[in-house]
């Protein structure tokens, strides 16, 4: 059985499909945030910010299939990022180091490939033990319903950017 990606959200329903070729997904858009109107009587929406990123392949399909391609799921235009199908917020990341008083900052590091994705919370604390680093994996299990790596890092070493989830998947 062949298995092919789409894209959709809930308020607007299919928006790009992949096709036989498999080199990107069928789409007419613009390169950035993929934002879409839909001029269904119904449920209007005019310029629909979905807050994903993706971008323009370039060429032609191999299909012959003329409209834009977008090479599918990039990102988010905020610091939300998706993992394993999940999104995860930045507010989830200052939610689990709030619960633990020797955490001073938290910093999730989001790696790996498609449908393989690796969480890894890098967390400054003056000591991290067993115990501890245990205790948060569950918080971070709890919170984001996803499993995920507890590191300890020296203190000062983590961005001070104000950022706290770094995307280091390959979006290509």
């Amino acid at each position: 059985m062949a298995v092919y990606q789409s894209y959709a959200t809930a308020d607007l329903g299919l928006v790009a499909y992949e096709i036989h070729a498999r080199e990107g997904l069928v789409i007419d858009g613009e390169v950035g945030e993929l934002v879409v109107t839909t001029l269904n009587p119904a449920y209007p929406l005019i310029r629909f910010g979905t807050g994903d990123l993706s971008a323009i392949l370039p060429g032609a399909c191999p299909t012959g299939r003329t409209a834009p391609r977008i090479k599918g799921w990039m990102g988010r235009a905020d610091q939300t990022t998706k993992v394993r199908g999940m999104f995860v917020h930045p507010s989830q990341v200052a939610d689990i180091a709030r619960r633990f008083p020797q955490v001073q900052k938290a910093w999730l590091v989001v790696s790996g490939e498609m449908a393989n994705d690796q969480m890894c919370l890098q967390v400054e604390a003056s000591e991290v033990d067993g115990d501890l680093r245990e205790r948060i994996e569950t918080a971070v299990r709890d919170v984001t319903k996803l499993r995920g790596q507890v590191e300890a890092v020296k203190p000062g070493s983590l961005p001070n950017d104000g950022k706290t989830i770094e995307d280091c998947r390959s979006c290509a």
